[in-house]
C-alpha cells in the first residue's frame, strides 16, 4: 500500500471516527440527562461523594454529588461500549481478537474515564463560580471531557483495531 493511499485510508477513518463519536456524544449527553432525573439518582445530589481522586461536593440548589458522579460515569461508560463495537466494524474494518483488543481497551477506557471522572466535578465548579447554571456547567464539563477523550482514542483505537491482514483491494 502507498503512503498516499495509507494517508487517504486514515483521513477517512478519522472522518467515520468522527461521526461515531459524535454518536456517542449523543448516547452519552442523552443518557447523563435521562440518569440524572432518575428520581433515585437525583436524591443523590444531596450527597457529597469523596473518594480518591474523586470529588463531587454538594452545592446548594445546583445538579452535583453522587448523583453526578453516578450520571455522568455511566453515561461515559455507555458512550465508550457504543464507540467500541461501531468503530471496530465500520471506522477500523477490523477482525482482529476481540477478547484480547476489549480487555486492552477496557483498562485504556477505564484510565481514562477515571480522569474525566477526576476532571469533570473540577471544571464543573469552576464553570458554577463563574455564575453559569449547574445545567450549562454540566454540560460544558462534560463536553470537554468528551473532546479529550476524542483526541486521545483515535491513535489509540487505531493501533488497536487492526485487520489481521490487509485486504488487497
Amino acid at each position: 500500500m502507498s503512503e498516499q493511499s495509507g494517508g487517504k485510508k486514515t483521513f477517512w477513518q478519522l472522518v467515520k471516527f468522527t461521526i461515531v463519536s459524535l454518536l456517542a456524544c449523543i448516547v452519552q449527553f442523552g443518557s447523563l440527562a435521562i440518569l440524572y432525573n432518575i428520581p433515585a439518582i437525583k436524591a443523590l445530589s444531596t450527597q457529597a461523594f469523596h473518594w480518591f481522586v474523586f470529588d463531587y461536593p454538594v452545592i446548594e440548589g445546583e445538579r452535583c454529588g453522587l448523583a453526578l458522579f453516578i450520571a455522568f460515569n455511566t453515561s461515559n461508560i455507555l458512550a465508550q461500549i457504543v464507540a467500541f463495537f461501531v468503530n471496530r466494524k465500520k471506522t477500523f474494518n477490523a477482525d482482529n481478537n476481540i477478547p484480547v483488543t476489549l480487555t486492552i481497551y477496557l483498562v485504556f477506557t477505564i484510565a481514562l474515564i477515571c480522569f474525566s471522572a477526576w476532571l469533570n466535578p473540577v471544571l464543573f465548579e469552576f464553570i458554577v463560580s463563574k455564575g453559569v447554571s449547574s445545567a450549562l456547567a454540566t454540560t460544558i464539563a462534560t463536553a470537554v471531557c468528551s473532546c479529550i477523550q476524542f483526541f486521545i482514542y483515535f491513535p489509540v483505537d487505531k493501533l488497536l483495531m487492526r485487520q489481521k491482514k490487509e485486504k488487497n483491494d
